[in-house]
């Protein structure tokens, strides 16, 4: 198991220098987009394939050595070392590892939905606004966005901002969000994951922007409103 887990995270590391040195500063963010999620596939499965070879041996007839009548063996004594737990020891800390992700994901999706379920909606088009009371950033979880209630009231929600959320909810960006995190619960020991997730949000951002900036949006205009509506 311990030598699965080495080659994956060997794999992953190949694909994401990649990354960094060839594809991270491209604007060819749809496929950056594939490609990270494929890096975490190919990197999870590359260590499963094994090559077999047959090699075909002569037999070899053996005999049995003599052995006399009423000759016992030795009885030999282990005694157990500290090593001996520690497959243990590590078994149970994955384990634990696990349960503490597990809870923290499906908290995460409770909560989502407890928002969903407790704050007022409205329909727009193919999206669903959720409307908050706190002082959030929108953000976007499959065809939900989530807004500040006050801004959506008076219309001081630019509408290339919900334009950019829309792209989100239009391109499932949440599905390869819920990919990363079930395989951050598997795999929550291994650091690579936390640099791809970064990386893969990151990129659909880029995404998000793209499709608002082939819109006619200035690119400057776009970027100083986007500064105005997040700063406090």
């Amino acid at each position: 198991m311990l030598l699965l887990i080495l080659k994956s995270s060997v794999c992953l590391s190949v694909f994401m220098l990649f990354y960094k040195f060839f594809l991270e500063k491209e604007s060819v963010h749809q496929f950056k987009r594939f490609y990270l999620l494929g890096a975490l596939l190919v990197s999870m499965v590359i260590p499963f394939i094994t090559f077999t070879e047959y090699v075909q041996v002569e037999t070899v007839q053996e005999f049995m050595p003599f052995q006399p009548i009423g000759f016992t063996d030795a009885v030999v004594e282990k005694t157990t070392r500290w090593q001996d737990y520690l497959p243990t020891v590590l078994w149970s800390i994955y384990v634990l590892g696990v349960i503490i992700f597990s809870i923290r994901f499906f908290k995460n999706i409770l909560q989502l939905i407890q928002k969903i379920k407790t704050n007022p909606k409205y329909k727009n088009q193919n999206y669903i606004h959720v409307l908050l009371i706190d002082l959030i950033h929108p953000h976007t979880f499959f065809n939900y966005i989530f807004l500040n209630k006050s801004k959506y009231e008076h219309n001081r929600i630019p509408s290339e901002v919900l334009l950019h959320e829309q792209t989100h909810a239009k391109q499932k960006h949440a599905l390869d969000l819920l990919f990363i995190e079930l395989l951050h619960i598997v795999f929550w020991f291994n650091p690579l994951l936390y640099f791809i997730k970064k990386d893969i949000k990151l990129n659909h951002e880029f995404l998000a922007d793209q499709a608002v900036l082939k819109q006619g949006v200035d690119t400057k205009n776009y970027q100083q409103l986007l500064l105005a509506f997040t700063s406090p």
